[in-house]
């Protein structure tokens, strides 16, 4: 399927968002998901299904002053 992730045209397999997680290789923790403009907590990734055309945005967790 096709999906939107930061911006850009994405293929993906994944049927939820932990599956997307996954094939991304992210880091177990300092990550956090957005589907479609609303924050998904980590609990629910392997319970949140991804459509076609979905609006992913990944963002990471940074240190710095």
């Amino acid at each position: 399927m096709n999906i939107t992730l930061n911006d850009k045209s994405h293929q993906t397999n994944a049927a939820n968002l932990q599956q997307l997680a996954e094939e991304l290789a992210l880091p177990a923790s300092g990550v956090a998901i957005a589907l479609n403009s609303e924050l998904i907590i980590r609990d629910e990734w392997s319970t949140t299904a991804l459509a076609d055309g979905a609006d992913i945005l990944v963002i990471t967790a940074a240190c710095g002053g």
